[in-house]
């Protein structure tokens, strides 16, 4: 079968060289260049993709089942695969990748490259293309390719086939971010992390995470409300370095003695949560043989490290409706809906519910235990009850939906009904880090030795 995957981000690559390997031939259209020959990629039109990224067990265990030598050649080129404990008498399980997103995406597009069946097509897609009602291919910068399956993995703000489709739920989620990369000094070692893939602090009014990644390479981030003008400021130089100073998380990172920075710091905008299923507003397939997938079905608040997890376990799944055939288009597309519609919406309206509590927090509202806790809430009250982490760690780690808090929510509304709320952690309030930007940005940062 000839397929077209529009979009050449991780969906698009894992789902090509997947294809290619059941005996599909698959054109892969995006307009990027790909990585320069010194490994330098700007991926023009990807905001996100010198930002830091988690890459959960979920993700390993793709790659392990459709492109093994992907894996390996991560942690070859310096990916660190991280190891967490496991129920008792049980081995250690996979927590995840440590890895920047250049790094993972240069490998994958390396082995797509050079998967027979698989053809990088470099251009904009115009159009979906249509016969009797079905999708027949798609249109590349003016020219015909011809397709039996489309699939149209181009994100979040991608238009293609986005008239055919309604309106997109969600929304901003009320938060921005900025960071910056870093690298180790000869024989320095990350910091202590409280959880395996990332280190991460929440204040009232803003939030800092430290997420590590290959060769020594890590990333420090700084949140905060997206309404919050006083922290805009956060961007310039000589203001974010001031602040990894004054708060002790991203000052044990930070350190002069442990690590100095690669990168400028990197405004990454305001965050989204989005959700947009196969059907027309009137229930039907629009367009039988175009399928949507990745990030133009969802799209989470990155902080939880969500987004290329939720991608590719949708194209298991697609992949795994497409083995089965031989079911029409339709029938196909409807299946992989409806199951989307269960195992993938969860972790948007998760986001949605998380993302209004943190906001109301934000603002200083105290948490009100006399309604429904939002899910992050929920999992933090196992601090005070130990043994609520039989439920709580599944739903971390993304191998329960966030339903299953349901169990133990009455538990943790009890917890918060005696006056107990989550400690928090050293460091600057929000007013005092408003108060540090405005003394320092626009001053000229300091040398880096």
């Amino acid at each position: 079968m000839r397929t077209v995957i529009v979009g050449a981000g991780p969906t698009g690559l894992f789902t090509a060289i997947a294809l290619a390997r059941r005996g599909h031939d698959v054109a892969v259209v995006d307009r990027d260049m790909g990585p320069q020959p010194d490994g330098t990629w700007d991926r023009a039109g990807v905001m996100q993709f010198h930002h830091p990224h988690a890459f959960r067990a979920q993700v390993v265990d793709a790659l392990a089942a459709e492109a093994p030598e992907v894996l390996a050649a991560l942690v070859a080129a310096g990916a660190e695969l991280v190891a967490m404990p496991g129920p008792p008498d049980a081995p250690p399980r996979t927590a995840g990748l440590r890895c920047r997103r250049l790094v993972f995406e240069r490998h994958l597009r390396a082995a797509a490259t050079a998967e027979p069946g698989v053809t990088l097509v470099r251009g904009h897609a115009d159009e979906v293309l249509s016969d009797r009602g079905r999708a027949v291919g798609v249109r590349v910068d003016g020219r015909r390719l011809d397709a039996d399956l489309v699939l149209d993995a181009s994100g979040r703000s991608g238009r293609l086939g986005r008239d055919r489709r309604p309106p997109v739920e969600g929304g901003d989620c009320g938060q921005a971010y900025v960071s910056r990369q870093y690298r180790l000094r000869p024989g320095a070692e990350f910091a202590a992390m409280t959880m395996p893939l990332a280190d991460i602090a929440y204040f009232p009014g803003y939030a800092v995470i430290a997420f590590p990644h290959d060769n020594g390479v890590f990333s420090t981030v700084i949140m905060r409300s997206g309404d919050d003008r006083e922290l805009v400021g956060l961007r310039e130089t000589a203001a974010f370095e001031a602040a990894a100073t004054a708060v002790p998380l991203l000052a044990a990172w930070t350190a002069p003695d442990r690590a100095r920075p690669i990168t400028r710091v990197l405004p990454g905008g305001r965050l989204y949560n989005t959700y947009c299923g196969q059907l027309d507003a009137h229930g039907a397939v629009p367009l039988p043989g175009l399928v949507f997938v990745g990030d133009t079905v969802c799209t989470t608040n990155p902080s939880a490290g969500r987004g290329v997890t939720t991608s590719l376990t949708q194209v298991r799944h697609l992949l795994a409706l497409l083995d089965d055939g031989p079911d029409d288009a339709e029938t196909t597309t409807r299946s992989f809906d409806a199951w989307c519609a269960t195992a993938i919406r969860p972790w948007f309206d998760d986001h949605l519910r998380c993302d209004a509590g943190l906001a109301a927090r934000w603002a200083g509202h105290d948490v009100d235990h006399t309604a429904p806790l939002p899910p992050d809430l929920i999992a933090a009250a196992a601090e005070v009850d130990p043994s609520m982490m039989r439920v709580v760690g599944p739903y971390l780690g993304m191998d329960a939906l966030p339903s299953t808090l349901d169990e133990v929510e009455p538990r943790a509304r009890e917890i918060y009904a005696t006056g107990w709320r989550p400690s928090v952690p050293d460091g600057p309030s929000r007013d005092e880090l408003a108060e540090l930007v405005a003394r320092t940005a626009g001053r000229a940062p300091a040398a880096v030795p």
